[in-house]
């Protein structure tokens, strides 16, 4: 029948755990509630419990309720749960309980142990017995790899396979295989890349430090080379012609005590190992002894003549400042006197006319 009156929920546990199954009636007429399993076996009837599994255990019983657990839970208690109300006609509700399998074991196969750099591996990364199926996801170092994969399933154990093209930076970092499934959280296994490289070559300059290398000074240079495994041989040549003999090579140093323009050209040094070689040049370019220093000198006659010339710029426009306002001061003298004049002697010049008409 229906079960109008009736209200449960689906439930959803780990392989293991505890579920727990309530038949709540939404109004109660003091009705018989009853709950059954998956094969209508009556597991409580009110408060008593016909079935001898010992895993059902009672919870809550009321007019209004039966809540009735299962300790340890496994794949064989999964199915539908019946409650029911001896009511006129009888009401009927199930509810469902999924059981969760986490994955087993989680193992990563990889191809080679150790790559060589620009090769492309295989790994393999499988989830034993979850159910449901899981989901793997696959992370160099803290970046997730989005390149595609295949993944496949087999009663609930999945292999999922990458295809992972290998560099010098990827040496000793973790490639990580994780798992997304209801039943687990952070469940994840690692394997730490092993990739072989040929070498990494520098040559640094010793002495002198800085500046030019001139004629009759010594010249220090060093090779240095990083490499997987470490570089066992190392050496220097000149680049399209004999090393001179003055040159002393020891290891990875390099020395001329008195250079002279004879020594000219490129200097490599070439590192190996089991992978194979590389090398760095450095270009000699030996300059006159007294190469750097007229220029310096120019340089300070420049910096004088310079001084001397905004000297004499300054004091020539103070100089002009200053007679522009002498004669500034002067012109506007020169300017008042006649106008003076103008208003004083036309005056006197009138009387003078009448006394002379007197007379």
């Amino acid at each position: 029948g229906d079960g109008q009156n009736l209200v449960t929920e689906d439930v959803t546990v780990v392989e293991g755990e505890v579920a727990t199954i309530s038949c709540r009636v939404k109004n109660s007429d003091d009705s018989v509630i009853q709950l059954l399993n998956p094969n209508r076996q009556t597991i409580y009837f009110r408060d008593f419990r016909p079935l001898k599994d010992s895993r059902f255990q009672l919870v809550n019983f009321s007019n209004s309720e039966l809540r009735v657990s299962l300790t340890n839970v496994s794949i064989s208690d999964e199915g539908r749960y019946f409650c029911q109300l001896y009511t006129d006609p009888p009401q009927e509700i199930y509810t469902t309980i999924t059981v969760l399998v986490p994955p087993r074991n989680l193992v990563i196969d990889i191809q080679k142990e150790t790559a060589v750099e620009g090769e492309e591996i295989e790994l393999n990364c499988t989830a034993m017995a979850s159910r449901p199926a899981t989901t793997i996801r696959w992370f160099k170092g803290n970046k997730e790899l989005t390149v595609e994969v295949e993944q496949w399933s087999d009663m609930y154990t999945v292999t999922s396979q990458l295809q992972l093209k290998v560099g010098r930076e990827d040496d000793g970092v973790p490639v990580i295989c994780l798992v997304d499934h209801p039943a687990v959280k952070d469940l994840q296994t690692q394997r730490y890349l092993e990739v072989m490289y040929k070498p990494q070559v520098r040559v640094s300059q010793n002495y002198p430090l800085q500046g030019l290398t001139r004629e009759g000074e010594p010249l220090e240079l060093t090779c240095t080379a990083f490499g997987k495994p470490q570089p066992t041989d190392m050496r220097w040549l000149r680049v399209d012609d004999e090393m001179p003999q003055h040159v002393v090579v020891s290891g990875s140093n390099l020395l001329i005590s008195n250079l002279n323009k004879t020594d000219n050209g490129t200097y490599r040094c070439e590192a190996s190992n089991a992978v194979g070689k590389s090398h760095a040049d450095y270009m000699l370019f030996v300059y006159d002894s007294r190469a750097g220093e007229e220029g310096a000198i120019r340089s300070v006659d420049h910096a004088v003549v310079g001084g001397v010339v905004a000297v004499v710029v300054f004091a020539m426009l103070c100089l002009l400042i200053i007679l522009g306002r002498y004669f500034a001061r002067h012109k506007g003298k020169r300017e008042v006197f006649p106008l003076f004049s103008l208003h004083r002697f036309p005056f006197r010049t009138r009387a003078h006319r009448r006394r002379t008409s007197t007379f």
